[in-house]
């Protein structure tokens, strides 16, 4: 049988076309990764950094979150990879302090805009909120993705752990100002959030956001809970660490990662993976 000419170019520019439409998919590490404290004996930083770096690697992380990175860990993470990032220290708007940073992949993402607000009445400048008992921050990130075409924002963040008032109103604040900064945009919101599901703090954001491990089309993998303390026997009941999304995105993959050496867990918490696609 003859196939003329021009149908085999019309079947040619079909089969490029659906290859451009295919979307290539974003895998979003959020993780805490424990300050460097040298009390933590056989579990301080120095111990895991390698660890944690090969976690990173080996997942394939395109974009990483991070709470609890003082400035030696938060260097250290972009030593020798493609990561560039986002993110200050909570104490001082530069380098004094725990940092909430966004890592991402430069070779395929291009930084559009970026800062960080403090989860507080005053967010523009380093400062406690209500009931706190430490400062915190949010710090985010909008990006251009060269190989999809589409600009989204990521926001990352770390609540307090003990003011229930702060996690309460941090959440309405964060509310607002995802709202303000991205009132369109494809938005990845990502955190310790110091709250179990059924929480107050967590309704607000699902109000206008989605759980990625409510919505993930693929069977959420690993443990329920994201605490572990260092204790590698852990019951892992408590899910703190959270991704969520708006309608932007499609999660396709939501991972609880366990990954271990040596019976030791890299941090206290658990990463939480996501793999994610443009709508």
């Amino acid at each position: 049988m003859k196939i003329s000419t021009s149908f085999l170019v019309i079947f040619l520019f079909s089969i490029a076309a659906i290859a451009q439409k295919k979307e290539t998919p974003i895998n979003i590490i959020t993780y805490n990764i424990r300050y460097n404290n040298p009390g933590d004996g056989v579990n301080a930083w120095p111990n895991r950094k390698d660890n944690v770096k090969a976690l990173v690697k080996f997942h394939d992380a395109d974009i990483l979150c991070v709470q609890e990175a003082l400035a030696d860990q938060f260097d250290a993470l972009s030593e020798n990879t493609n990561f560039d990032f986002v993110g200050v220290g909570r104490d001082d708007g530069k380098r004094k302090g725990e940092f909430s940073a966004i890592f991402f992949d430069k070779t395929r993402f291009a930084k559009k805009d970026g800062g960080t607000f403090w989860l507080s009445e005053t967010p523009n400048v380093p400062s406690k909120g209500w009931d706190a008992v430490l400062p915190r921050i949010c710090s985010w990130v909008k990006l251009f993705d060269k190989l999809n075409k589409k600009e989204f924002i990521v926001f990352n963040t770390h609540y307090d752990h003990v003011g229930v008032k702060a996690r309460i109103e941090s959440a309405k604040l964060i509310k607002q100002k995802i709202q303000e900064i991205a009132p369109k945009l494809p938005v990845i919101y990502t955190g310790d959030l110091n709250v179990t599901p059924e929480t107050d703090a967590i309704a607000t954001i699902k109000s206008f956001l989605q759980d990625a491990k409510e919505i993930t089309v693929e069977p959420p993998y690993g443990p329920d809970g994201t605490f572990n303390a260092f204790d590698f026997n852990s019951e892992l009941k408590n899910r703190i660490d959270y991704i969520f999304v708006n309608k932007g995105f499609k999660v396709q993959k939501f991972a609880v990662l366990s990954d271990s050496k040596d019976k030791k867990y890299f941090s206290d918490h658990l990463p939480v993976f996501v793999r994610l696609f443009f709508k």
